[in-house]
């Protein structure tokens, strides 16, 4: 067989396992817009919800969601961040960092259910946080650290090693290396690994649903020890729990989800398109 018929073979079996993946996102996102679209108005993303969530909008579960993700970053961005730093410029390579990278990786396979009753535990119930915002945007940032310090790890490790080389042999500190050699090259596999993490916190339920989310709550949180609604919970709830829920407004509630999650996900595209192109290498 001739190498060009391997390639086109190849490029086949590529071109219809990506298809394979791709097509049921597509499909499944059509559907939900089909059924929902209808839903969506100005009213539906501006009010509080009504008649035990069947009328009104869902404004509150917007809020509510935007909050949550802020808190996890917060807390979730500047740790993970820190803690990549250390492991990759810092740490001697031994056997007790290998075993912190080792569980950093394993944690970010645990099911987030098991984030979400660690939580509950210790912020809800030992440090008694109650149900709120500050203990769900803890648990989130909890399960979002393991993913950000990895992205971080990895986009530090990419960094030519000459660069570091050079910095440390004009004089410059170990930091200032680090803070202007390595960190301005990384930004963007920091971005992607960031808004992974976060669009992942989001979208999740079970870790909100001991911590922070409350059934039905139509205004916003004044503190954050307030529960607050949020968009996960909100369309768990009504597809659930809440007899003769129009199907519209469960679709509309997914819209939004998927739009907040989509919109991250192109704010993180732009600015790493953005940092990129300050690359010299």
């Amino acid at each position: 067989m001739k190498a060009k018929t391997r390639q086109q073979i190849a490029f086949t079996i590529l071109g219809l396992t990506t298809l394979l993946v791709v097509a049921p996102i597509v499909l499944t996102i059509a559907y939900v817009v089909k059924n929902g679209a209808g839903a969506i108005t100005w009213d539906f993303l501006t009010e509080p919800p009504r008649n035990g969530m069947k009328q009104g909008g869902i404004f509150p579960a917007i809020v509510g969601t935007v909050i949550l993700i802020i808190g996890t970053m917060l807390f979730s961005l500047p740790l993970g961040i820190l803690s990549a730093i250390y492991l990759v410029e810092y740490a001697k390579d031994n056997l007790f960092t290998r075993l912190i990278k080792l569980s950093v990786v394993n944690l970010s396979g645990i099911p987030s259910i098991v984030y979400g009753l660690f939580g509950f535990t210790l912020f809800v119930v030992f440090l008694r946080f109650g149900t709120s915002i500050l203990a769900g945007s803890l648990t989130l940032a909890i399960m979002s650290l393991p993913v950000i310090i990895t992205a971080t790890k990895e986009a530090l490790e990419s960094v030519p090693a000459s660069f570091r080389e050079i910095s440390l042999s004009l004089g410059a500190s170990r930091w200032q290396t680090v803070r202007y050699c390595v960190l301005p090259y990384a930004i963007p596999g920091i971005l992607t690994g960031t808004v992974l993490s976060l669009s992942r916190a989001a979208g999740e339920t079970a870790p909100i649903l001991f911590t922070a989310a409350a059934f039905y709550l139509p205004r916003l949180p004044h503190s954050v020890f307030d529960q607050v609604m949020a968009l996960p919970y909100h369309l768990y709830i009504t597809a659930t729990q809440v007899p003769n829920m129009p199907d519209k407004l469960k679709f509309a509630t997914g819209i939004v989800l998927i739009a907040l999650v989509f919109l991250m996900n192109l704010v993180s595209i732009i600015l790493r398109a953005h940092y990129r192109k300050k690359k010299q290498w």
